[in-house]
């Protein structure tokens, strides 16, 4: 270390200023051989006949060798020496040559210890210079005997000196440029991790999902690995999903998950710093201070060296809702500057997704409250029993256009409609309940066949000017001596099934007939009718339950099918659940509406 009591105040300012230092930084390889500087050593030797010769970069505490000749050992092979050792920091203090016939009568040198260990007597120094000037170091001579130094071997000093300056130069022009790559490099790769971040976030509405994605994305550039914590309300329960880069500690890790998620005490106190702080902080001695053995044997394995804690912010409750932990292994170097702002931005970033979260949560939740207030609670019919289950699609507003109704007439018979209104939002939700209505108010204490009541709301929905386009299935169930009459009108819609009580299924393919909500035509919409025995199941569903983009309604009809001859034999609400579970990926809604005749 430097030892400021022999250094007087004038050459301590100039020996630790800044530019320089960082000018010498760039240029020093350390105590390591320089082919170059090497050579310009045993030229001086050479030329200026001095036993030895040395290129010397002086910092604020030491002094290295980057080239050298003629110096003795130990001095030789460690190439370094503190400040206390060094003739040329005078040089560097001085701002100019120095030749020294003999050391031992300048007062700034005799009592340097090289005059005893390697004999120094005679010094010259000639300045090396950076690109601004600054003295980073001296190009010297020394000799073991008192010597004046003639103007021709100071001459040849300097020259050779301004081939180190311009060495010097370019080697501080190139290692500026690496800087500045490197630093363009790393922006880019945090760049990269926060655009993959907000995307990958953006994709999914689902809270564990966004953690084990966030986890992912800081462990592959930022982090060895990672605990992420959110407690949306204070002193709740808190989400705890745990990351490594390295594949192998997957067990570890989904452990360590388990564990953090129950050890309270450390998680809170992790917790309680980021929310202090509002900012990422560096908290030191972090394994020491776990509670529980075997989070510390697991952290241990993983690897605990260097770590900062990174507040999740909320943006619109603008307080720490979480925190992640992140971990680099002994062996790596500490968070830069620039990967702690990049640590914070992860921070906001994720604390929106978790608004973003928490908020389609809540709507997702009001939207079902709303369309199941708008669908029918099915009625207790004797004879006849009434199974039905709606699904929202998984993206969107939770809501849409697809519903199902029964009622019973008062003529005895049972209406039962599926109808599905192109859309799965708010308005179709808003649209399908007009639609819904009208069928019920259109149709209840009339007898007139399913094909006229569909004409005749044709005909109510432009007279009204509702603004819907729909299919729909409306039938009408009536008791016979040996068993039941259906009768239906099929707008546009999926055909129904039957499922006969030997196990067998009917499918109730028509003609197709247009939309509802279309302009009206002409002639009068069909009506189909069937005999179904006793013991029999009417299946009226919407498309979500059968077709997607992937899978033709032909495909998805013939499993269907499938599927209720595999579960004839099971309770009308059980086999609702086998049905429902065989539906594609929800990229739509899904009625679906059983009649059991018993």
């Amino acid at each position: 270390m430097l030892q400021w009591d022999v250094i007087g105040d004038a050459d301590r300012r100039v020996l630790s200023d800044p530019r320089r230092l960082q000018s010498v930084r760039r240029i020093s390889g350390g105590p390591l051989p320089d082919d170059a500087f090497d050579r310009v050593a045993m030229l001086v030797r050479k030329l200026v006949d001095a036993p030895i010769g040395a290129v010397c970069l002086v910092d604020a505490e030491r002094q290295v060798l980057s080239g050298q000749t003629g110096v003795p050992d130990p001095l030789a092979s460690a190439r370094e020496m503190p400040l206390t050792h060094s003739f040329s920091r005078h040089v560097v203090a001085a701002g100019a040559m120095l030749a020294v016939p003999d050391v031992r009568d300048d007062p700034r040198m005799r009592d340097n210890p090289v005059i005893e260990e390697i004999g120094a007597i005679a010094y010259a120094g000639a300045p090396i210079t950076d690109s601004d000037g600054l003295i980073v170091g001296a190009l010297c001579a020394v000799d073991q005997e008192p010597r004046v130094w003639t103007p021709s071997e100071v001459a040849l000093l300097s020259e050779l000196a301004e081939v180190c300056s311009s060495e010097v130069c370019l080697r501080i022009a190139r290692a500026a440029a690496d800087e500045a790559r490197r630093t363009a490099e790393s922006a880019h790769r945090q760049l990269e991790l926060l655009a993959d971040l907000t995307e990958s976030l953006a994709a999914t509405m689902d809270m564990d999902e966004a953690m084990r994605r966030l986890g992912g994305i800081v462990t592959a550039t930022l982090a060895d690995w990672c605990v992420v914590a959110v407690a949306e309300n204070p002193g709740g329960p808190a989400l705890v999903t745990a990351t490594h880069r390295d594949p192998a500690r997957a067990a570890d890790m989904s452990r360590l998950t388990e564990l953090a998620t129950d050890a309270r005490a450390d998680l809170r106190a992790m917790l309680l710093a980021a929310q202090r702080a509002g900012r990422p902080v560096r908290p030191s001695g972090i394994p020491s201070r776990i509670s529980d053995a075997e989070v510390a044997a697991i952290t241990d394995r993983a690897g605990f060296g260097t770590s900062m804690i990174v507040p999740i912010l909320s943006p619109v409750r603008r307080r720490p809702i979480g925190a992640v932990l992140l971990v680099n292994r002994p062996d790596r170097e500490t968070f830069t500057a620039a990967e702690e702002r990049t640590a914070a931005e992860v921070g906001r970033r994720a604390g929106l997704a978790v608004e973003n979260s928490r908020l389609y949560r809540e709507q997702r939740h009001m939207a079902e409250v709303l369309q199941r207030s708008l669908l029918t609670e099915l009625p207790s019919i004797p004879g006849i029993e009434l199974h039905a289950r709606y699904l929202p699609a998984q993206d969107g507003a939770a809501v849409g256009g697809d519903w199902y109704d029964a009622f019973a007439q008062p003529d005895g018979s049972v209406m039962v409609a599926v109808g599905d209104v192109s859309g799965h939002d708010i308005e179709a939700a808003a649209t399908m309940g007009q639609l819904r209505n009208l069928v019920r108010g259109d149709a209840y204490g009339r007898d007139e066949e399913p094909g006229s009541l569909l004409t005749d709301l044709d005909r109510t929905l432009t007279g009204l000017r509702v603004p819907a386009s729909a299919t729909a299935v409306l039938a009408r169930v009536r008791r016979s001596v040996s068993g039941y009459k259906v009768s239906f009108a099929n707008a546009g819609h999926p055909p129904p099934l039957l499922l006969q009580p030997d196990g067998s299924v009917q499918v109730w393919w028509v003609p197709p007939e247009p939309l509802l909500g279309l302009p009206p035509r002409d002639e009068s919409r069909t009506t189909a009718r069937r005999w179904v025995p006793p013991g029999s199941t009417l299946i009226l569903y919407t498309d979500g339950l059968v077709e997607d983009r992937e899978q033709l309604l032909d495909d998805g009809i013939a499993r269907l099918t499938a599927v209720l001859t595999a579960n004839a034999g099971r309770p009308p609400d059980e086999l609702c659940t086998r049905l429902l579970a065989m539906a594609p990926r929800r990229s739509d809604d899904i009625a679906l509406l059983l009649v059991h005749l018993t």
